[in-house]
């Protein structure tokens, strides 16, 4: 071959591709040692043990729900029934209710601003009360409703 000048050409020798090895055992052993740090991380989980309700037939009509709801909101407010109260009111509340109701049944919610602290103070007095039917409710509800 030649080229315009006059002067031959000269390809280069194709090269064979390779395959390197060595980045790719870098990558497996960062994976690897990535791995074991996070799994040495990992701490035991402490969980609260829940007993879920068992599906039972509707409650007859003429039964009338005597169940209480407790909301909590910011600061020291919370709701019994939509009336405001403070959280050193539960307790005794509690206490009378429990004495008055065959069947105690309490709903524990927490609007936008509760304080998790506070629900959980709840949840401790409702079971100080010795009632065993609670209820925590998740949906959003805003404050006093």
């Amino acid at each position: 071959m030649s080229s315009i000048f006059g002067s031959p050409i000269q390809l280069a020798p194709a090269k064979k591709a390779r395959i390197e090895i060595i980045p790719l055992i870098d990558v497996i052993f960062f994976l690897l040692a990535t791995f074991v740090l996070f799994t040495l991380s990992l701490n035991k989980i402490q969980s609260v043990p829940v007993n879920l309700p068992q599906a039972s037939a509707a409650a007859p009509k003429d039964q009338e729900d005597t169940s209480v709801v407790i909301q909590v909101s910011d600061g020291d407010a919370a709701f019994w029934n939509k009336e405001p109260i403070s959280l050193a009111e539960i307790a005794p509340r509690l206490a009378n209710y429990k004495a008055n109701t065959p069947l105690p049944r309490v709903l524990v919610s927490g609007d936008d601003r509760a304080r998790y602290g506070n629900v959980i103070k709840v949840l401790d007095e409702v079971r100080l009360a010795g009632i065993a039917t609670v209820t925590i409710e998740t949906a959003y509800r805003a404050s006093g409703r």
